[in-house]
């Protein structure tokens, strides 16, 4: 899953890079408002994919006395920067140009230079975003998309599927105003445009916020994970009653399981460490992306007393 991140990312970022430029150099040459949008766009997009990168790098860095639990949610934390900055550069800057192009519009020069550039990223952009969604249906399974979206574990690869999503659309609709200002002889076209990728831009970076808002916190394993681990504990003669059993992502690829037990009284404290540690191998097995298991001995009706007033 990390190579596949990591060649989603590198293909964006290099994508958006030349994109970029060549539409800096347009907006220039033709004083195009969409198009200075458009530009600011994919600097931030590229700027994004760094982020992201780094983001996959730090999360590798080994557990320590300080992070015990190793750095896996580093990536959940660049990947809500990146929601933030789509939002606050991205979004923000392609809005108030547009809204300074309406209030004073000024004429485009040279716009068959628009339309091939445009016509470009289009190409540029369409390759990025078809290895980003060829990638993400490698890991979606049988779930729908916007399932697997709410489902994945590693924001990168639906990061980057959103923001290809909303530079073709936001191509479209710089394509679309410029035609119309030079059709209609308003160039006012050209600033409505930008409007409408600055707001698009927000929806796209909202949207990422509130998927990654999750992860970052500290999401549970999904239902299939968890509902494994209950039924091996629930499979084993030895154990009365499953009081809990809670998991969060530290990373993609690694979750943490912590599991309330009710062992049988007839048990010996040998035998329930010989237990705790056939469960702890068979739960890894299982499902190897449970790299720290924490099992608790605990009396059902303990775990469900009231808790005395003095210490509520």
């Amino acid at each position: 899953m990390a190579h596949s991140s990591t060649k989603v990312i590198l293909a964006a970022l290099f994508g958006n890079l030349f994109i970029a430029i060549t539409k800096f150099i347009a907006a220039w040459y033709t004083r195009s408002s969409a198009m200075l949008s458009e530009g600011i766009h994919s600097t931030v997009d590229t700027g994004n994919q760094v982020l992201l990168l780094w983001g996959m790098r730090q999360s590798k860095k080994p557990a320590n006395p300080r992070f015990p639990f190793g750095h896996g949610k580093e990536i959940y934390f660049w990947s809500f920067v990146v929601a933030i900055l789509l939002f606050a550069l991205g979004a923000g800057v392609s809005f108030y140009e547009g809204i300074i192009h309406i209030y004073n519009p000024e004429p485009m020069e040279n716009v068959f230079v628009n339309y091939i550039v445009l016509f470009l990223a289009i190409i540029f952009e369409g390759g990025s975003c078809y290895v980003a969604f060829t990638e993400f249906m490698k890991v979606k399974g049988e779930h729908g998309i916007f399932q697997a979206i709410k489902r994945g574990k590693d924001p990168t690869m639906f990061v980057v599927l959103f923001e290809d999503i909303a530079a073709l659309l936001g191509l479209v609709i710089a394509l679309i105003g410029i035609t119309f200002a030079v059709v209609t002889e308003d160039p006012t076209y050209d600033g409505i445009a930008s409007v409408i990728i600055g707001i698009l831009l927000g929806i796209t970076a909202i949207l990422l916020a509130f998927e990654t808002k999750g992860l970052l916190i500290g999401e549970s394993a999904n239902p299939e994970i968890v509902d494994g681990i209950n039924k091996i504990l629930d499979e084993m003669d030895v154990v009365n009653h499953v009081n809990e059993v809670l998991t969060m992502h530290v990373g993609p690829e690694y979750i943490l399981a912590n599991i309330s037990i009710d062992f049988a009284d007839n048990l010996s404290s040998d035998q329930i460490e010989t237990v705790v540690s056939n469960l702890d191998h068979q739960i890894k097995t299982t499902f190897p992306l449970v790299k720290r298991i924490f099992i608790e001995a605990e009396a059902w009706k303990s775990s469900f007393s009231k808790i005395p007033d003095s210490l509520a």
